[in-house]
């Protein structure tokens, strides 16, 4: 099966978008010279993380309601015995098929994959969806999903969004039967969950999006104005769900509505 996600990017490709050729010692005084700026920012990431480390924190009722595939569990069942739970809050378009779920919140919940290192640390994950947990489960089995998924009820949705809005990253901390928020971030503060945005950024070319400043000539054909407008959606559906369609998964949610374009949890620049 072909998927929309195999462009031909050297047909539309401007010829001269392309950095300056020099030597190899010309070139790698100019990295060292960004080495020097990359380190900086690295040594600034780590205060941040410190200060972070330093906040306060409010306490939450740990007997929140979500549900789960065996049924109704308490925020604090959730934590899986471990002293730390991160949750992300996945946004829902009610009565939407598979194509016309949130673009966003399927890019970052795609990256996650591997939770032994987090395990390791007395850390649990998991999903926390906006949707009904039939609709939604079947989305986390089609994307081919394995973190722990559950769905918010409506009563739930108060007492843990507080006046916010899903697709945000929530962290917790568990200290017996008391449950208590640590920190929470959204927007562009989710990219932590998502390495290929950082991957993009080695690159020449970088993200391909629209607010980047890069030199004139260099593709940008994501974002407002550009060939593709949202930068996690192509073709019509979320762009990883191409590849899940190729595998012969099936999309069925048990919904008949027709899908419709959605534009959510945008990572703003």
């Amino acid at each position: 099966m072909n998927t929309p996600d195999l462009h031909d990017f050297a047909k539309v490709l401007d010829a001269s978008a392309r950095p300056a050729v020099v030597d190899r010692a010309t070139w790698q005084a100019e990295l060292n010279t960004l080495l020097v700026r990359e380190k900086a920012h690295t040594r600034e990431g780590d205060a941040i993380a410190a200060a972070r480390r330093r906040l306060p924190m409010v306490e939450v009722d740990p007997s929140t309601t979500l549900i789960g595939p065996h049924g109704p569990v308490s925020l604090l069942e959730v934590f899986e015995g471990r002293r730390l739970l991160i949750a992300y809050f996945h946004m829902w378009h009610f009565d939407q098929p598979a194509e016309g779920q949130c673009e966003g919140c399927t890019f970052s919940t795609t990256h996650i994959t591997e939770l032994s290192y987090l395990h390791s640390r007395d850390v649990t994950y998991a999903t926390f969806c906006e949707g009904p947990y039939e609709e939604s489960s079947r989305y986390h089995d089609f994307m081919g999903w394995t973190m722990p998924w559950y769905s918010v009820p409506q009563d739930s949705v108060d007492p843990l969004i507080a006046d916010r809005h899903f697709g945000i990253l929530v962290s917790y901390l568990r200290d017996g039967d008391r449950v208590f928020e640590t920190y929470w971030t959204t927007g562009r503060g989710n990219e932590v969950m998502a390495p290929s945005y950082g991957l993009l950024d080695m690159t020449v070319y970088g993200r391909q999006e629209v607010w980047e400043n890069s030199p004139a000539g260099w593709p940008k054909r994501w974002g407002e104005n550009a060939s593709e407008p949202n930068g996690f959606r192509l073709s019509g559906r979320p762009i990883s769900q191409w590849s899940r369609l190729a595998a012969g998964r099936s999309d069925d949610l048990g919904t008949e509505t027709t899908a419709t374009a959605s534009h959510c949890c945008q990572n703003e620049p």
